[in-house]
């Protein structure tokens, strides 16, 4: 029956699409609808269309991309699937197992692309040896942004460790200002977590607990405390923050309604697009306790499998995304870094420049992991199963210990 709904509901998308899209023409669909989202993707747009090749728009919106990749089962299961579509990392992997992909391997050969992707994008850029995705950035999820004023006006420090967080927030709180702003959205409640994962259980506790999903860590005492630090966590978010964007969460600390936010580095995107500079009025640092290890997700362009023209299109605009100029002039907008290494990075901010420096340690000491709220750790399923009990916990009174053996439970019923 949901087949059949969706099949019927994509007829006058498709339709429309099958219109509008030419020759000379690459349609593409993504989630990229924020303010500082908008003028990245509009770096890409225009770098294309001064190749000649027009940009039909298929924007989506909707947090961490879940209705954008509604719209595109639909449209493939119809069988008109857009030229292209942004997906996160394992969702490449699921499209290219059911064979919708394109292979992309001509380019990267003649380009080269395996001197320039690290090792990490590259387990999902490939599918059995063979390129049928472009990566275009490198997000780290698990940062802490801070109004610079609230802070320098309290005598506030940024904090490195999740018992300084508390403290901070705490005397926050008590001046009357919110300590956190925060959309109740399941991918935001789960980008909290695994930074709190990470933060009190260091990387090889998050490699087990969360890439490997080890049933001993998921009823660990260390998961308990993770779970006790979320409820401390809820504690400091404003009762409507209920379904609040995650852009309308950054405005918030822009604006200083809030003094802090637990979000990955497209934060930068926003700040750039309100006239800020990231390290000056909004503060970075990593998560508390996360020094020295780096998720990350990546987005990737991939190629739907379309023949004649619109095949050559898929190349240009392939070659067009991993162009060194257009990655940095992207990751510029987006608050990104460049998903090739040989970018250099001198027009980056403090921030980025951080980023990319962390990285190469963090590569160096074998501690890069995938990020499970942004789709790069586990499969849809197994991802779905630790956010229900995430997202679960954080909006009622559910304890520590019941969130323990429930997300235990998830993930043995997932696999």
């Amino acid at each position: 029956m949901k087949w059949n709904v969706i099949r019927i509901a994509a007829v006058a998308a498709c339709t429309l699409g099958s219109a509008a899209a030419s020759a000379q023409s690459v349609e593409v669909m993504h989630w990229w609808t924020s303010g500082g989202e908008g003028a990245a993707i509009g770096v890409l747009k225009k770098d294309l269309e001064s190749r000649g090749i027009q940009w039909i728009d298929m924007a989506v919106s909707g947090g961490g991309g879940e209705a954008a990749m509604t719209a595109l089962r639909a449209r493939a299961v119809a069988g008109n699937p857009p030229t292209s579509a942004q997906f996160l990392g394992m969702a490449v992997v699921d499209w290219a197992n059911e064979d919708f992909l394109s292979d992309l391997t001509e380019v990267a050969t003649k380009e080269n692309w395996d001197r320039s992707i690290p090792p990490a994008l590259q387990r999902f850029a490939k599918f059995k040896g063979k390129y049928v995705a472009v990566p275009v950035n490198i997000h780290r999820p698990h940062w802490l942004w801070m109004n610079a004023r609230i802070f320098n006006d309290n005598g506030l420090r940024p904090p490195t460790t999740w018992d300084e967080f508390n403290a901070t927030a705490d005397k926050l709180k008590a001046k009357g200002i919110l300590p956190l702003a925060m959309g109740g959205q399941p991918f935001q409640e789960a980008t909290a977590w695994e930074s709190v994962v990470l933060g009190l259980g260091g990387p090889d506790f998050y490699r087990k607990a969360v890439i490997e999903a080890d049933p001993a860590s998921m009823k660990s005492a260390t998961m308990l405390k993770v779970f006790d630090q979320m409820r401390k966590l809820r504690g400091y978010v404003d009762r409507n923050f209920a379904g609040r964007d995650w852009n309308l969460a950054t405005s918030m600390v822009i604006k200083g309604d809030a003094a802090m936010q637990l979000m990955g580095d497209w934060v930068k995107g926003e700040l750039i697009a309100a006239k800020g500079t990231p390290g000056k009025e909004v503060l970075c640092i990593v998560a508390p306790g996360t020094q020295g290890s780096f998720l990350f997700n990546t987005d990737f362009f991939a190629m739907f499998k379309v023949g004649g023209d619109r095949r050559a299109m898929q190349l240009t605009m392939a070659s067009a995304v991993m162009n060194p100029t257009f990655q940095e002039t992207f990751n510029l907008a987006k608050g990104s870094i460049p998903a090739r290494s040989d970018v250099p990075m001198d027009k980056f901010d403090a921030c980025g420049k951080q980023s990319a420096a962390d990285l190469k340690a963090a590569t160096a000491a074998n501690h890069v992991y995938g990020s499970l709220a942004h789709g790069h750790a586990q499969p849809a399923a197994m991802q779905r199963a630790y956010l229900d009990v995430i997202t679960k916990h954080f909006n009622s009174d559910m304890s520590s210990k019941d969130a323990v053996e429930a997300l235990a439970k998830a993930v043995v019923a997932a696999r």
